[in-house]
């Protein structure tokens, strides 16, 4: 069966793209798909650098932890973006792609070869903007923006190549930040935009100090048992943000090799 691939993509920065994104990872290896990841970000390289931490912690420590395959997209050395990803993809139940924010032909060509398409955005008309222009009195969405274009034509694009389809996932990060009312109308537009321009919106992952702690040494919320450590209140609650994730995506299931840790 070929490789489920899930792209995280957001021309905005700061939306916990990356964190999502290495979060999923980490919890599909742990119920035992086989996963694989590209940093399409030469630049930064958020996503390869937390998987280097990783690597780094279970040597040192000895720990058998999930880890995914995972690499950094070069264009200097090898700029067919697509050879790339069917390299990872044939020996892989799970393909994730982090990308830059911004928009360039390799983050438009890894979209559209996407069967999941997850684009986090913190919950306010700021980000939401990405997607559709509202209306500053009335809160209503007056037209999709070019994001939602490129989109499009991104699907477009997979349904002419090959007649698949792209799931687009809204992931709606950073929710207990906001005051009600505000959170009320993010809520409304996006329903709204939702049905025009053609995704599903999830709840994703709260701003939390936990994430940022554990990125030095490559951990997600889902390793705090292997290396000792007790699980608080907030982390308890964190594991269920990310539970929720995983079941929103609705992706298929692989043949489970090892349990995940009990959140």
């Amino acid at each position: 069966m070929a490789a489920h691939r899930i792209v995280f993509a957001n021309e905005k920065g700061g939306s916990g793209k990356s964190t999502s994104a290495v979060h999923t990872a980490v919890a599909l290896a742990a119920r035992g798909a086989r996963v694989a990841t590209l940093d399409l970000d030469t630049r930064q390289r958020t996503l390869g650098r937390y998987l280097d931490n990783r690597a780094v912690l279970m040597k040192r420590d000895g720990l058998d932890l999930p880890m995914p395959i995972y690499a950094t997209f070069d264009p200097a050395k090898d700029n067919d973006i697509r050879a790339q990803l069917d390299a990872l993809a044939a020996d892989a139940d799970m393909l994730i792609v982090d990308t830059p924010g911004r928009d360039d032909d390799y983050v438009r060509a890894a979209i559209s070869t996407a069967d999941t398409l997850v684009t986090p955005i913190n919950d306010s008309f700021v980000d939401l903007d990405l997607i559709g222009q509202v209306d500053s009195d009335s809160y209503k969405v007056k037209r999709p923006s070019f994001y939602a274009e490129l989109v499009w034509d991104a699907r477009k694009a997979r349904a002419k190549t090959d007649g698949g389809t792209v799931d687009w996932v809204v992931l709606r990060n950073r929710l207990q930040h906001l005051e009600a009312r505000n959170m009320k109308r993010v809520a409304l537009a996006l329903a709204e935009l939702s049905k025009r321009v053609g995704f599903r919106v999830i709840p994703g992952l709260s701003e939390r100090v936990i994430y940022r702690e554990l990125f030095p040494k490559g951990l997600t919320l889902l390793d705090l048992a292997a290396i000792g450590q007790d699980a608080g209140l907030a982390h308890v609650a964190a594991r269920g943000e990310l539970r929720e994730l995983i079941a929103g995506l609705q992706l298929p299931e692989a043949t489970p090799a090892r349990q995940p840790e009990a959140a």
